[in-house]
């Protein structure tokens, strides 16, 4: 099989930015929503998925209104749920427990929230259901890395040193399989 191009986009900025934004739904700035759809501009992609929350959602339907794409929307591309720490500023948890969360997500979950192995195996399982045809993603920067995980094998500490700041379009090139694989064809800030 040839590949296909694989798009993530990590949604635009949120009206409330700096917080643990797992299942915490947040409105996204008209800025973050622009910025998205300029990103997306020319990627050629036929299918254009989004996650059910806003700030996914609301760039997925800007970006498919702008392209006459129709958006579908799947929740296994949503962030990692951080369970007591969702929704709070990183300045709120207790230091200790954050970093070890940092340094071994799977091992130190938040409280009540999802362990990495978990977003993981559902992203894995969304890149699983993928048709062949270049795709866009509108998705958020821990799938992203659980996607990199992945498809490249990045280990935990590999995937903190990539920057995904709000609007980031990092672009794959994704071999379907068992298992899969993908190259980085690009990663624009």
């Amino acid at each position: 099989m040839t590949g296909f191009a694989l798009h993530l986009l990590r949604h635009g900025t949120p009206e409330t930015p700096g917080l643990l934004m797992g299942r915490t739904d947040g409105a996204p700035t008209a800025e973050g929503i622009a910025a998205c759809v300029a990103q997306a501009e020319d990627l050629g992609v036929e299918r254009l998925i989004a996650t059910d929350l806003r700030r996914s959602r609301a760039a997925g339907e800007a970006i498919g209104t702008a392209a006459g794409i129709p958006l579908a929307i799947d929740p296994r591309w949503r962030e990692l749920d951080f369970g007591a720490w969702d929704g709070k500023p990183a300045s709120a948890v207790d230091r200790d427990a954050l970093g070890r969360f940092w340094d071994d997500p799977d091992t130190n979950p938040p409280p009540g929230g999802e362990r990495w192995s978990a977003l993981v195996a559902r992203v894995s399982a969304a890149i699983a259901d993928l048709a062949p045809v270049p795709t866009l993603v509108v998705t958020h920067g821990g799938a992203m890395r659980a996607a990199l995980h992945h498809l490249c094998g990045f280990d935990q500490r590999q995937l903190w040193a990539f920057d995904l700041p709000y609007a980031a379009l990092l672009s794959l090139r994704l071999w379907p399989g068992e298992p899969a694989s993908a190259q980085i064809a690009g990663l624009y800030p």
